[in-house]
């Protein structure tokens, strides 16, 4: 009985034991990756990046609208009419095309915001509509330039376009479709080089007396509202 007895006793030592060894084991394995793999933050980085700050690049941006009296007779329409050319999945621009997940675009510019009986616009749109009921040269400047941000809630599923050379481009195209009698302002020394930006608070120059007697306002997304174009969507609608 007593043999017994010890050698129930070694038996537990031993699995207690072989217990503690393995946990010494794991926390030594532990250290010694830690100090082989260990990685120090190097005190200088290796080279630096010089992004400019997205807010101040669009600060710079706002500062002057676009006098479009001086780009317009100069846009490249061949360009603006390949920027439409990513817009053709949710716009036609065609007179008495049918619309598509976006309305039909044609005479858009300097026309009235929901232009198109009978298409579904989004509520954003519609109280949108009742500040800014037409679009002009301005309006679907912004628009293009990022929907959701600008009309917030609209229906336009596209990120927009930040290169305002190619929202000139396209805008001066859109005009030739069937938008040919709004007016191109007059050149406005308050939008060029050089001009003070307007105070804080304070409303930019409008476009021109035949752009501000159209009115201006913008439109919903391809989705269901207003012109709009992107650099990897539909185009603007109206």
């Amino acid at each position: 009985m007593r043999r017994r007895g010890m050698s129930g006793d070694l038996k537990w030592n031993k699995i207690m034991g072989a217990c503690l060894g393995t946990a010494f084991a794991i926390l030594v394995v532990q250290q010694v990756s830690g100090m082989v793999y260990h990685t120090k933050q190097p005190e200088k980085m290796g080279y630096f990046v010089d992004a400019p700050d997205e807010s101040a690049a669009g600060a710079a941006e706002a500062a002057l609208p676009i006098d479009w009296g001086t780009v317009l007779p100069t846009a490249d329409l061949a360009a603006g009419e390949a920027a439409f050319a990513r817009c053709q999945a949710c716009h036609t621009v065609n007179s008495g095309g049918a619309d598509g997940i976006g309305p039909n675009l044609f005479a858009v510019v300097g026309g009235p915001a929901m232009h198109r009986a009978g298409f579904a616009y989004s509520d954003a749109m519609a109280k949108h509509k009742a500040e800014a009921p037409t679009w002009s040269y301005d309006e679907l400047d912004h628009f293009i330039n990022a929907p959701g941000r600008y009309v917030p809630g609209t229906k336009m599923s596209f990120a927009g376009i930040r290169d305002e050379k190619t929202r000139i481009n396209l805008i001066a195209w859109l005009r030739t479709q069937g938008s040919g009698g709004y007016a191109i302002p007059a050149p406005d020394p308050a939008r060029q080089p050089g001009a003070a930006a307007p105070a804080e608070g304070e409303a930019p120059a409008a476009e021109g007396a035949a752009a501000t007697e159209a009115g201006s306002a913008p439109a919903d997304a391809p989705a269901a509202d207003a012109p709009a174009t992107q650099a990897t969507n539909p185009a603007p609608q109206a």
